[in-house]
């Protein structure tokens, strides 16, 4: 089996916050990193979302052309994965030549199917500026919830989908003006009504297997039916319509998005020599798994799937791991609001390694969680720190103290026929179910426990005693320890790639292929490692986890509090 996996293709209309690389993209680039460690074919693909509404507004207020204004966004947000070590092995732009080829590909199959016709819309149209009103150019009070901030849409607080006529107090986001009526225009629809029963046998097939807060929500949006939804826009920046009546309309947003996944997948082929449809897309041999947060359940689990199970361009979806929210002390992020951290500033600060862990203990995977200060100070002292960084700081500079020259490899050995190390086995195993089925914290929690054992063997042994007493014991205390920390190093590959680079490099280069091994829980490749004469650490440990200053934390808490 092959492994496809995508991630939500950021907006190109300002910052990623916490919420969005807990919520997305640091799951999907640890599931990525994991399959790839199991030797997996595996590609991670992901690219900016360029076109729509909103980027319009805000690159015509930041008097920028559109290209410029998404280019722009496209660089800090790639420039932000890079130093989260969010790794994608493509990384594209809607904007882009190709992704307009592949996206009228997708137009025509569907046109000619009959599954995109022409309908009169009714549409909201300023009096006092004469603007139509599409999406987020209107806002209103949601009628569904009652929010009074829900855009033309989607209502940010609810998710409903928005039918914007619906809206009540609509105002004109243009000119501030409630003098708003309702104008019939043509637009293009996918006809979703038309593809109902054949979506519905999909689904059913992939629901027992969904999340639950995914499965559900889908399941009451398109068990007695599913609604047309218009395609196009009167807009002057996205695809053009190829259609001779459709002079002036572009194809909406949320229609040309999550092709970007197919596009991006044919642009990295032309680097591998691969046939992006025969090879990834339209291969039955290819897991297909999509990274999002709640807001695109609509988009990814239903709009999507069908476009694909239509059109004939692609298989569906396997797994939609789509998470919850990552709120701010409690709060919604929100820039504009003052409510928001400098995520840039954060890990230039932090590093990646801690920044990385207290995020994915937050992946809301089945309820919303809470990025705190006061949480990212314990959750990286009293555990990071405290469990692995003091862990394998400690067993290995007695190591390198004591034994620069190396300790014997039956030593070593020894450790593989005792009940640590069957329990290691077993907790391995466990380890890969869970990240095999998305349980990203899950498998940090087990990773966590293997620490703690690692900790009590080396503390109820006590070697710092031994040694004064019986140099063989302690010699075999501080192998066997060393042998977990090899282990841990391994295991946190996905998780921290700095951390287990730096427990590597301790071991030398001649440990590539037991360290990987160590991954898949190969004990025997790991056994034959240290099953040399004499095992020896090629260089003095140093600190692997920095601590939290409590004091840095209070000043933190401060500032985001004068911003509120």
């Amino acid at each position: 089996m092959k492994y496809l996996i995508t991630s939500a293709l950021p907006y190109a209309n300002g910052p990623i916050h916490f919420g969005h690389i807990a919520g997305v993209y640091l799951p999907a680039d640890i599931y990525a990193r994991h399959r790839k460690l199991q030797g997996r074919e595996a590609i991670h693909i992901s690219g900016s979302d360029e076109h729509g509404v909103a980027i319009m507004q805000n690159a015509q207020k930041s008097k920028k052309s559109y290209q410029d204004y998404v280019n722009k966004w496209h660089k800090t947000h790639k420039d932000l994965f890079d130093l989260y070590q969010v790794e994608f092995d493509f990384f594209g732009q809607t904007s882009a030549d190709y992704h307009k080829e592949e996206t009228l590909i997708w137009f025509k199959e569907l046109y000619e199917k009959g599954f995109i016709e022409k309908k009169a819309q009714d549409q909201l149209q300023c009096q006092d500026c004469n603007n139509f009103l599409p999406d987020r150019f209107v806002e209103g009070e949601c009628y569904e919830c009652g929010y009074e901030e829900a855009r033309g849409d989607e209502c940010p607080n609810c998710g409903t989908w928005i039918d914007a006529v619906k809206l009540k107090n609509p105002q004109c986001k243009f000119c501030g003006s409630k003098n708003i009526e309702v104008k019939s225009v043509d637009q293009w629809y996918l006809m979703l009504s038309k593809f109902h029963k054949e979506y519905r046998e999909w689904f059913e097939s992939k629901k027992g297997s969904w999340r639950k807060t995914v499965s559900s929500f889908v399941d009451s949006l398109s068990k007695d039916e599913m609604v047309d939804r218009a395609i196009t826009r009167d807009l002057d920046w996205g695809i053009d319509v190829p259609l001779p009546e459709a002079v002036g309309k572009k194809l909406y947003v949320w229609f040309d998005a999550p092709i970007g996944y197919v596009s991006n997948t044919k642009e990295y082929c032309k680097t591998t020599g691969e046939d992006y449809l025969k090879d990834w897309w339209q291969n039955d041999n290819v897991n297909i798994t999509n990274f999002i947060g709640k807001d695109n359940i609509i988009f990814h689990a239903i709009i999507f799937p069908a476009m694909s199970l239509a059109s004939g361009r692609a298989q569906a979806v396997n797994d939609l791991p789509a998470n919850q929210y990552v709120n701010l002390e409690g709060k919604q992020f929100s820039k504009s609001k003052g409510w928001y951290i400098d995520a840039d500033k954060a890990v230039k600060e932090f590093g990646p390694d801690n920044l990385r862990y207290y995020l994915t203990t937050l992946i809301p995977e089945s309820t919303d969680s809470s990025f705190t200060w006061a949480g990212f100070e314990a959750k990286i002292n009293g555990e990071l720190a405290n469990n692995i960084g003091n862990f394998i700081n400690r067993s290995l500079s007695f190591f390198f103290k004591n034994w620069k020259e190396g300790i014997e490899g039956k030593h070593f050995t020894s450790f593989f026929s005792t009940k640590e190390a069957e329990e290691l086995k077993d907790m391995i195993s466990s380890y890969h179910e869970l990240v095999d089925k998305v349980q990203i914290k899950k498998g940090l929690e087990l990773l966590m426990q293997i620490g703690q054992k690692a900790n009590g063997y080396f503390s109820d042994r006590a070697p710092w005693a031994q040694i004064k007493e019986d140099e063989e014991a302690a010699k075999e205390t501080i192998a066997h320890s060393a042998v977990y920390a090899f282990f841990l190093g391994s295991l946190f590959a996905p998780y921290l790639p700095n951390l287990s680079q730096k427990v590597k490099d301790y071991f030398g280069e001649s440990c590539d292929k037991a360290f990987l091994a160590a991954y898949n829980g190969d004990i025997e490749s790991v056994k034959a490692f240290f099953s040399q004469e004499s095992v020896a650490l090629v260089k003095k440990p140093k600190g692997l986890v920095k601590k939290i200053d409590s004091d840095r934390v209070k000043e933190l808490e401060e500032e985001l509090k004068s911003k509120a």
